[in-house]
């Protein structure tokens, strides 16, 4: 592939920078096995997320532990909700805090973030994940706090990932054109709708299988970073 000029690169997490399964086999099943007993003993403090619940469950008269099971419900389904995605980043924020979660980003991925950001190049997260959640992610990996090697986080708050019309907004928010931002997903929708709006792109696969896609970080070259 061809060397890239860029002047910042924008990175999905979930397939990208660290594996599927452990969003998919650790955190979503840590957050499921403590949910109702986290909803119990934290009642007070996640009384907007309840209500929340309740709102968009349209049943104001939902017991906390009713609400608890619309949430796993909505988790098992892998709905993408305010509420349980907030609550979510607080049961696993618990978790990296004492030690018993990690997150997992791939070793070509931190060495490639490391390279980029000594030479100079803004780096951004657009995940589905919340910011906060991408921030317990980055913060306390194998590799230590990864966080200072990024200038900014986003989340759907922006805007959906198939939106072509969010990835307009980043490059607004991160005040580059967006034919100078790169966008690296695993996702084939999400590479679409960036290159719309005429964002640089590379497909991520790491199983090595989708024509045109790139394995590791280790294949992007840069111009930014030479």
């Amino acid at each position: 592939m061809s060397r890239l000029a860029v002047d910042a690169i924008v990175t999905d997490i979930e397939g990208t920078t660290g594996s599927i399964a452990f969003v998919r086999d650790v955190l979503f099943p840590y957050a499921e096995k403590r949910m109702k007993d986290f909803i119990t003993s934290h009642a007070d403090e996640l009384a907007t997320i309840l209500d929340q619940t309740r709102a968009l469950a349209g049943a104001a008269a939902l017991s906390n532990s009713a609400v608890a099971d619309q949430l796993l419900a909505w988790s098992r389904e892998d709905r993408k909700i305010g509420p349980l995605k907030a609550l979510q980043g607080k049961i696993w924020a618990a978790g990296y805090q004492s030690g018993q979660l990690k997150g997992h980003v791939y070793p070509d991925a931190v060495k490639a973030l490391r390279a980029w950001h000594g030479h100079g190049l803004p780096l951004y997260v657009f995940s589905s994940g919340s910011v906060e959640a991408q921030n317990l992610l980055f913060s306390h990996t194998d590799y230590g706090d990864l966080t200072p090697l990024f200038s900014g986080y986003f989340d759907t708050r922006i805007g959906g990932k198939l939106e072509a019309g969010s990835y307009a907004a980043i490059a607004d928010a991160v005040g580059h054109k967006p034919d100078r931002l790169l966008f690296l997903s695993d996702n084939p929708g999400e590479i679409a709708a960036a290159r719309e709006v005429g964002w640089q792109v590379r497909h991520v696969d790491r199983d090595g299988r989708a024509p045109g896609a790139i394995s590791t970080f280790d294949e992007i070259d840069l111009e930014a970073a030479a």
